[in-house]
């Protein structure tokens, strides 16, 4: 994924900068095997140079880079990035699909920054009222999000609809959070969603890539880089990747409001076991006419 986050974030770094990362894209295992001086050399440019595209992404300096760098390529499963073909078996499927799902996951452990999901928590936790937007396939995330989370005890609803989130985010207020779901973060109607939301006070956090223009919108971003145009399939890695961010936050939460809130959501569960199992004896000896 570190690969991919440079991918989408090649615009917005310098000329020199984008040398750097142009390098590392051709050659990721020579950024690793190398040195600094190597890297600049390679790129025709300075080692501060280097150490500032570093930063761009997110990180202190060169080692650290070069450490998420290592990771996400020994991590990584090289059939991942194989497409699905027309005259593929079965068992090509079950390998490719499952391949690229697993390097999905992988990625998004060995990436996804600790701090942006607890500032994403922290502001979860203080929410009067929490609304889930996306659009598309990240209509469906925001559906899913809303079912988990109502159970947190705090009002949430998910809208996929531009015109319904659109009208909503114009009647927050400051103290509500809205979770806005993008895989390419450049949505018009819903960065104008987004824009009514800060405007009438409340906060917004991201799931979307970095550099995108949702990103820069958000009060807090939670950073989902991948990449895109490989193939018809790959949005299906990319909302698997949003799915797991949803269960992580939706945790999260629920470990923040404390025991006695855990408690309410089991007897919540108990509840509905027993009207499950009511049901099950009811369709087993239904009543007689």
């Amino acid at each position: 994924m570190l690969l991919d986050s440079i991918r989408t974030q090649l615009d917005t770094l310098s000329k020199s900068e984008k040398k750097v990362a142009i390098t590392v894209l051709k050659n990721p295992d020579l950024a690793v095997s190398g040195n600094i001086t190597a890297l600049a050399k390679n790129a025709q440019v300075s080692e501060p140079t280097v150490v500032r595209f570093c930063r761009a992404l997110g990180y202190d300096g060169w080692h650290e880079f070069k450490l998420k760098l290592a990771q996400g390529l020994a991590l990584a499963l090289p059939p991942g990035d194989e497409a699905p073909l027309p005259d593929d078996l079965a068992a090509d499927l079950v390998n490719k699909i499952c391949s690229r799902s697993i390097n999905t996951l992988l990625d998004l452990r060995n990436n996804l920054k600790p701090a942006a999901i607890e500032q994403a928590l922290d502001l979860l936790a203080r929410a009067n009222k929490i609304e889930f937007y996306g659009q598309g396939s990240s209509g469906i995330v925001a559906s899913d999000a809303q079912h988990k989370f109502f159970r947190s005890g705090v009002p949430t609803v998910a809208y996929a609809d531009p015109h319904i989130h659109s009208i909503s985010a114009s009647l927050l207020h400051k103290g509500d959070v809205v979770v806005a779901i993008s895989q390419r973060g450049n949505s018009a109607a819903l960065l104008r969603s987004v824009q009514l939301a800060r405007k009438a006070g409340a906060d917004v956090v991201a799931l979307t890539p970095s550099g995108t223009p949702l990103a820069e919108l958000a009060t807090v971003l939670v950073p989902i880089d991948l990449s895109f145009n490989i193939d018809p399939y790959t949005p299906i890695s990319a909302r698997l990747a949003h799915l797991v961010v949803i269960d992580i936050l939706a945790v999260g939460l629920a470990l923040k409001r404390g025991p006695e809130f855990r408690k309410k959501m089991q007897n919540a569960q108990k509840a509905l076991q027993k009207y499950d199992l009511q049901l099950d004896s009811y369709f087993r000896h239904p009543p007689k006419a």
